[in-house]
């Protein structure tokens, strides 16, 4: 008989990413797209909150790092306000125009919003996967991306730790995509509001399994090789929803036979403050000179 824990484990990351999709839905429907995406996100990081303390994966990342502050202030400066700006673009219809204008739209605005958005996941996806990859194999794009690394834990409060301009990078490999092929405004906000979804559950330190969704869906549980500090297993999974791109090009992983490594992060130096980080990507020589260096390099 199959244990309701383990039914539990398996029922937790779908769960949690659909009841997230009913409330946009919902939004969606009643003309309210942006409201319901910030209450549904909001729910969710409630959500992941308290599950971590009550069924955490690693109970080490559950002591402190220290950089609650800087985390927080990366969330507001970059990722809301990202957010916040592609939502209000496709709300105010500029998308769509942009899609449409002078009658040369390639979208198939006759396909059902589910397929649409499917659509829409993947082609972004594409962008995303590549903004992602040269992240970690081009030295002046690690050093912004070096900044989300370089957390040491991963539960839902860290998602955002993004420097802004490795943000803005992968809103321009990934954004224009859908722009220019004429997604119109729900689609746009669909795909944003999924990635963001994914994105607080996939870095979450909730016990879950997942099954064949890892051969779909950026999860949890692959995300978590992709922060090893081994980079045979670090520099793998650069999918941010789905992982087709990385299974076509080469750099999915999975090892069944252990669990993701507890001890993550970056071999070179990071600074500890929120304008520090900022920073460390202009100045990148003269910190790694005055500090020790603390883990890892980016390699092809």
């Amino acid at each position: 008989m199959v244990r309701l824990g383990t039914l539990l484990d398996y029922a937790l990351w779908p769960g949690l990413l659909g009841t997230s999709c009913l409330g946009l839905g919902f939004g969606i429907a009643h003309a309210r797209g942006p409201l319901a995406f910030n209450l549904a996100y909001l729910g969710l990081a409630l959500t992941l909150y308290f599950l971590e303390r009550i069924r955490p994966h690693e109970t080490e990342w559950l002591k402190s790092d220290g950089q609650e502050i800087p985390d927080l202030a990366h969330t507001f400066f970059t990722k809301i306000s990202v957010q916040i700006s592609v939502v209000a673009l496709a709300n105010l219809g500029i998308a769509e125009q942009f899609g449409t204008r002078g009658g040369s739209s390639v979208w198939p605005l006759a396909w059902p919003l589910a397929a649409q958005v499917t659509l829409g996941l993947v082609a972004a996806e594409f962008g995303l996967y590549w903004a992602h990859r040269l992240a970690h194999v081009w030295l002046p794009l690690w050093r912004f991306h070096a900044v989300h690394h370089s957390s040491i834990r991963l539960w839902f409060f860290n998602t955002g730790r993004f420097h802004f301009v490795d943000t803005l990078k992968s809103m321009v490999f990934a954004v224009p995509i859908l722009v220019l092929a004429g997604a119109p405004g729900d689609v746009i906000i669909w795909v944003s509001g999924l990635t963001a979804f994914i994105g607080i559950l996939t870095h979450c330190n909730v016990r879950m399994r997942f099954g064949w969704l890892n051969l779909v869906f950026n999860t949890p549980g692959l995300h978590r090789w992709h922060h090893s500090m081994d980079l045979r297993e670090g520099n793998k999974n650069y999918g941010e929803n789905l992982v087709l791109w990385d299974l076509l090009f080469g750099t999915y992983f999975d090892d069944s036979r252990r669990t993701p490594p507890a001890k993550i992060g970056i071999r070179e130096a990071m600074p500890a403050t929120f304008l520090g980080q900022v920073l460390a990507p202009f100045a990148w020589e003269r910190i790694q000179k005055r500090k020790k260096p603390l883990g890892r390099e980016p390699t092809n």
